[in-house]
């Protein structure tokens, strides 16, 4: 019992560290080439979203394809930013740029095809997406995708605002 007190007490100091942290300093392209240093994203000082994807990866494309559907209306409502970082490997980069101009996206596309920002986030499993507050600290993060989810973004991303204030 007193483990298991112990371990969940370390899971507690673990997720309030990740939800204070920093976004880490990784090299990435965009898909016109130019590098970013994952550290400088930001949003003007308003939230912005993070979500890591794949091309085949299903969920992935039903959650940014549901977000793509009201992105305009965020915007217009919060300022919000939506980054897409694909994890697609060096082989498969190529179909990257086809499935996001494909489906209209128009999400700022990140690429980390060895995945070093990936590691660097923790993600595990995708779709992955971090809710980041107008100060560049992880306000939320999740895995996985269920049709509507998407709406829990904006709710947050509206929270971080009014606490702004």
């Amino acid at each position: 019992m007193k483990a298991k007190k112990l371990f969940l007490c370390a899971l507690l100091f673990m997720v309030s560290m990740i939800a204070k942290a920093q976004l880490p300093s990784v090299q990435l392209k965009t898909l016109e080439g130019k590098t970013i240093n994952t550290a400088k994203i930001n949003n003007d000082g308003k939230p912005f979203i993070i979500s890591f994807f794949a091309t085949w990866c299903k969920p992935c494309n039903r959650e940014l394809s549901a977000i793509h559907e009201v992105y305009a209306d965020w915007q217009e409502e919060t300022g919000v930013k939506v980054y897409i970082v694909s994890i697609d490997q060096a082989q498969n980069i190529n179909k990257v740029k086809p499935l996001v101009d494909g489906e209209g996206w128009e999400y700022e596309v990140l690429l980390d095809p060895n995945g070093d920002f990936r590691r660097a986030m923790g993600v595990q499993t995708i779709p992955h997406v971090f809710i980041i507050d107008g100060k560049g600290k992880i306000a939320e993060s999740r895995s996985g995708y269920t049709d509507g989810s998407e709406e829990h973004l904006i709710e947050k991303v509206r929270e971080l605002l009014k606490a702004k204030k």
